[in-house]
């Protein structure tokens, strides 16, 4: 089993979710064979408009203490979310929403969990200005214009880590 991230203010109850930009969604059929769903510990890697390269990373047992100081300035129950300058205001207009699914049908693979069977959602959150979003869950909003040098650095350290949608920096090589 991989080591859950950090808590974050505010988490709330286990639950399953999908984000979308797309507020008119009832029904999640399989696309390839799977519903992908992703728990509240791990919501906040969505908080960005779909398309939005990120580069996330956290403490976790075995991140070293030089990591943690060079990049959570020695705090191990930091997150830290980086995002491209470019994308900063586009995180605080781009609606939307996270959709709570039903957990009877999924099963964990990764840091996701999968469905081979179509769900109805239980209920849709607009998730709103996600700058601000951050910033109440007390996760770190950064802004780095070289978002691949930063993936390979932290890829390179003891931190744990996902970065999403990456092929879509500005520097992306």
């Amino acid at each position: 089993m991989i080591e859950p991230a950090p808590p974050y203010v505010g988490e709330g109850p286990p639950a399953l979710w999908h984000v979308s930009e797309d507020d008119s969604i009832h029904r999640f059929e399989p696309r390839d064979g799977r519903v992908w769903a992703i728990d509240t510990r791990h919501l906040p890697l969505y908080w960005f408009p779909r398309e939005c390269p990120r580069a996330t990373f956290w403490a976790n047992g075995r991140t070293s203490d030089t990591d943690v100081e060079r990049w959570l300035g020695g705090d191990r129950s930091r997150r830290v979310h980086v995002v491209e300058a470019a994308w900063f205001d586009r995180m605080r207009s781009t609606r939307v929403v996270a959709y709570r699914l039903p957990d009877e049908t999924f099963e964990p693979w990764d840091r996701f969990w999968i469905s081979e069977r179509a769900v109805e959602a239980l209920e849709r959150m607009e998730l709103a200005d996600l700058v601000e979003r951050h910033r109440n869950a007390g996760i770190e909003l950064r802004v780095d214009d070289d978002l691949p040098a930063l993936w390979d650095a932290v890829v390179a350290s003891t931190l744990d880590f996902s970065g999403i949608r990456l092929r879509n920096a500005t520097m992306a090589r």
